[in-house]
Parts: C-alpha cells; structure tokens; sequence
C-alpha cells in the first residue's frame, strides 16, 4: 500500500533516503524518536475522532422513524 503511495508521488529509493538525510540534518538523531512519538499520537488520536463520528452519523440514522411509519401515523 505504501508502495503505491509513493508511486502516485513519484517517489523513489533515492529520494526517501534524500528526504530522510534532510530530516536527519534539521532534527539530529536525538529528535526523530520524539518526533515520530508525536506523530504516532497524532495519528491515533485522529482515527479514534474518525471511528466516533462514524458512530455519532450512525446514530440519528438508527433512532429517525423510517417512512413506512411515519405514513401510517398520518
């Protein structure tokens, strides 16, 4: 999957390790395991916002009267 990720940007072997020299060079090898710490949270933090909306969207769908019921109220 991530292989086809890379692809659609047009990435390759020489410039991930480019990119990964760079971030090297800015944060210094002390920073990266912080770095990447934050990412993890931010990540997870995200896809546990992602699986409650989806269970907040499911909810007024399951509790709103279908239209079969609501006709023979009328």
């Amino acid at each position: 999957m991530t292989s086809a990720i890379l692809l659609i940007f047009g990435l390759g072997t020489t410039e991930l390790l480019l990119i990964a020299l760079v971030v090297l060079l800015l944060f210094g090898g002390r920073k990266i395991p912080e770095l990447m710490k934050g990412l993890g949270k931010g990540v997870k933090s995200f896809k546990d916002g992602m699986e409650g909306m989806e269970e907040e969207l499911k909810k007024p769908a399951e509790k709103t009267p279908s239209a079969d019921q609501t006709e023979k109220k009328s």
